[in-house]
């Protein structure tokens, strides 16, 4: 074999004038070895756990009514108020910020979860099974805040499956110096070149009459920009991807919404829509439940057994662990 593999070789030098490339038997198992991806990047909120589980519905209320005892908001306008500064801001509190409401961010997200329905939330042995099964890095990347992120996670059983999130303080950090959460002891520092706010962030004198803006059958005036950072902003996935450290291009990212995930892959992440059975535009994967992971992203688990196979006796890969809001 090897006398017929050299007599080869060298025909092939004749007939094209270079040697052939060879790659060693090293190269090709490290090729076989290596998934596609380096990072799952899960969304929170309508991702790990369904929109049934009435959180949702009571984080609506739950703006609503702040926006009537907080910000003298009349009650017959909050439904359509929330909807115009959820669908252009990404969340509702991005699009108070921007008509010119000073908002107390502690405040707003603990009148808003503070009275949430956790107790709807049960722990997830498949789900936290599934998610420590995958030997990739595995973190949450949420428009929430911290605290309902962890108690969330806690409700779930799923505290210990990720090794770090990047939520709503990690990309709005009151204090400057403070850029990524964790809990327990792990942190990912920021770079301290990273400006946690856009320069083209405005502050607004008055109350801007978003309402007023799009009930013209025109409207001529520019919207105001938000000084907070959150999805479905492409700036605000960047910012996440550098404070991680993460290649869009061997990151998986899971989300419920549709906006978040066309964000996602325009800057090159692979995605997975959860919630759906169909694939959108901007899509990679579908799925109705989280709990569909393994049917709907087979390839999460091939990799792993193709690496075994391709050398075997060796480990995994370590499993590292530690809204319209």
């Amino acid at each position: 074999m090897k006398l017929l593999f050299t007599r080869f070789s060298v025909l092939y030098v004749k007939v094209f004038g270079f040697p052939m490339e060879m790659k060693n038997e090293d190269q090709i198992t490290q090729q076989a070895q290596r998934p596609k991806y380096d990072c799952l990047l899960f969304d929170l909120d309508d991702t790990l756990y369904p929109l049934n589980s009435g959180l949702a519905n009571a984080i609506d209320k739950n703006i609503k009514d702040y926006m009537v005892e907080k910000l003298g908001a009349e009650p017959s306008k909050t439904g359509e108020l929330v909807n115009l500064l959820y669908s252009n801001y990404g969340t509702t509190i991005a699009g108070l910020r921007a008509i010119g409401y000073d908002i107390d961010y502690e405040e707003y997200y603990s009148f808003v979860h503070g009275k949430l329905p956790y107790e709807n939330l049960k722990p997830d042995p498949v789900l936290r099974n599934l998610l420590l099964s995958l030997p990739y890095r595995k973190l949450i990347f949420t428009n929430s805040d911290k605290v309902h992120t962890i108690k969330a996670l806690e409700r779930l059983g799923l505290e210990d499956c990720f090794e770090g999130m990047i939520c709503f303080e990690t990309l709005n950090p009151i204090q400057k110096s403070t850029v990524f959460y964790y809990e327990a002891d792990i942190k990912f520092e920021g770079s301290k070149s990273i400006n946690p706010t856009p320069k083209n962030g405005v502050e607004c004198s008055e109350i801007f009459d978003i309402i007023e803006h799009f009930a013209q059958p025109e409207p001529s005036a520019v919207l105001p920009e938000t000084p907070i950072i959150c999805k479905p902003s492409e700036h605000a996935i960047k910012l996440a991807l550098k404070m991680a450290n993460l290649n869009p291009q061997r990151t998986l990212f899971f989300e419920d919404s549709v906006r978040n995930i066309q964000s996602g892959k325009r800057l090159g992440l692979h995605t997975v829509l959860v919630g759906r059975s169909y694939r959108v535009k901007g899509a990679d994967y579908a799925m109705e439940s989280i709990h569909n992971l393994k049917e709907a992203v087979p390839e999460l688990w091939e990799a792993d057994i193709k690496a075994q196979v391709a050398c075997p006796g060796t480990e995994k890969l370590a499993v590292e662990t530690s809204d319209i809001a």
